[in-house]
């Protein structure tokens, strides 16, 4: 710009705003308040000569921050997958959209409840809403002023972010009351968010930079399921498919780039293995993958990093279910065969288990069991993934057979072998090169609508194309459930590939 003089005495503020208008003649600019007060000091200093950085919002440009026009810092963003369980931070260049650092940590919210529910309950008491906001911004914060300090940056030079999450962690982040959550009608207070400037909710990162929460469709379906439909491609593909995220519930997506269903249902605790009491998450030292001769029933148990057993993850127990059918171990109802489990099989204050690794082979130094009353769980989690699926397909009238692409959202998507999972039953019994595991489809989405307009205007195209459909009033989900509590059905012709070994 040219400096101001006696003949040209346009307010600083002005002086800027005409020039983007003319670069920008299409968009009303709108200064924030705290740079019109740093601005004189600043075209001072800089001669004259800076970069302007805006964000849009709505049809405004939001004009928040310059830097020199000879600068060396990089302008950076956060995406953040809001996991109810694990938050997973991303830090990015906007530039060049490399990722420059990635952590995870535990919610901090799990000191309150592990389960959602306990954590709606929670919220209902006096102080308690305020509690968990607290907890879980906190807990960002702190994860935000690690990273910068391992880069070298200030946390307010992160200049936006981007934030995907369920229907009830969005609720909690943003301290609104989940009562009528997980109460009749099952309503969410809102479903969109306006964009956030970071200073109105106490992120961490630049105050007047932009923060966006993804919108949700329903109670149970959440903006990180949004963000997996983004990561996917599946609204953008003719042909039909299907998305699974298991989190703390099963969230279900079908469609195409013509329509879009969706439900979720509670088939999520199990599966992640959070029932069996030797069920941990997913980390080192955790069983992810087992295998079992039919005939010698020697248990074959492989960790993720090849370290002693500490537990088993959602992943390793489909296998050891899949496997003890297979061997004869189970017959179909889930139950223990005592003559093929043989010296495996004890039983423990009342209850059957069967000893999948001895102590003698556990890091903890305690036998590694699974327990009739764990396999039951197992089994219930499975049916209710297999019905949300056939709910859906029913509704909209179309064949298992005709699902093109199988997409598998999530830790337990990167583990789990889709050949167990049709052994169980939990999944239709469809050509394995259908199933496709995607990993974190929240954080991949968030990350894509950070650094993407494109794909901030296709979030909420598919947030109005949904059909969102509520499982807890359905009637035929209730039916179908108890027909899938068996191993593979009741209607074994759905699974022809499931073959026992003789």
């Amino acid at each position: 710009m040219k400096a101001p003089s006696l003949g040209d005495n346009t307010g600083d503020i002005d002086r800027l705003v005409k020039m983007l208008n003319k670069l920008l003649p299409d968009m009303t600019i709108t200064p924030e308040f705290s740079l019109i007060k740093r601005t004189p000091a600043i075209l001072r200093e800089q001669g004259y000569d800076v970069e302007a950085l805006l964000y849009e919002q709505a049809n405004t440009l939001r004009l928040f921050e310059f830097l020199p026009r000879t600068r060396e810092n990089l302008l950076r963003g956060l995406a953040v997958d809001l996991g109810s369980s694990t938050l997973v931070v991303r830090l990015l260049n906007l530039e060049t959209e490399e990722v420059e650092e990635e952590a995870s940590f535990l919610n901090p919210q799990t000191e309150i409840g592990a389960d959602i529910l306990s954590r709606i309950h929670y919220a209902g008491q006096p102080g308690g809403l305020v509690k968990l906001r607290r907890l879980v911004v906190d807990g960002l914060n702190r994860e935000i002023h690690r990273i910068a300090a391992n880069r070298n940056i200030k946390p307010e030079s992160i200049l936006g972010m981007a934030i995907a999450g369920n229907t009830t962690m969005t609720h909690l982040f943003l301290g609104i009351d989940p009562h009528w959550l997980c109460r009749e009608p099952y309503i969410p207070a809102a479903n969109r968010f306006p964009l956030f400037k970071a200073s109105e909710i106490g992120v961490a990162i630049h105050p007047d930079g932009p923060v966006l929460v993804f919108p949700d469709v329903g109670s149970y379906f959440g903006g990180d399921l949004i963000a997996g439909i983004i990561a996917s491609g599946m609204a953008e593909r003719e042909e039909l498919s299907l998305l699974v995220d298991v989190g703390t519930n099963a969230e279900i997506v079908l469609g195409n780039k013509d329509w879009l269903m969706g439900c979720a249902g509670a088939a999520g605790p199990a599966l992640e293995g959070g029932v069996a009491s030797m069920g941990v998450m997913a980390g080192p030292g955790v069983i992810d993958k087992v295998t079992i001769d039919g005939s010698s029933g020697h248990v074959q148990a492989r960790t993720i990093g090849n370290t002693a057993p500490v537990g088993i993850c959602g992943s390793g127990l489909i296998d050891l279910a899949a496997q003890l059918y297979l061997a004869g171990m189970i017959d179909v109802r889930g139950k223990f065969v005592a003559e093929r489990c043989g010296k495996r099989l004890r039983e423990i204050d009342g209850t059957r288990h069967f000893v999948v690794v001895p102590s003698e082979a556990s890091a903890t130094g305690l036998e590694l069991t699974l327990a009739q009353t764990d396999m039951d769980a197992l089994l219930r989690s499975k049916a209710a993934m297999y019905t949300i699926l056939t709910t859906v397909t029913n509704l909209v009238n179309v064949s298992m057979k005709d699902i093109k692409n199988f997409f598998i959202a999530g830790t337990f998507g990167s583990y789990i072998d889709p050949r167990s999972a049709i052994t169980l039953g939990m999944v239709p019994d469809l050509p394995i090169e259908t199933y496709k595991p995607l990993g974190n489809t929240s954080l991949a989405g968030a990350t894509e609508v950070l650094l993407s307009r494109k794909a901030r205007l296709k979030m909420d195209e598919i947030r109005d194309r949904i059909t969102y459909i509520e499982l807890n009033v359905n009637q035929d989900f209730m039916n179908l459930f108890s027909a899938a509590k068996f191993i593979p059905h009741t209607d074994k012709s759905l699974f022809p590939s499931v073959q026992l070994i003789k």
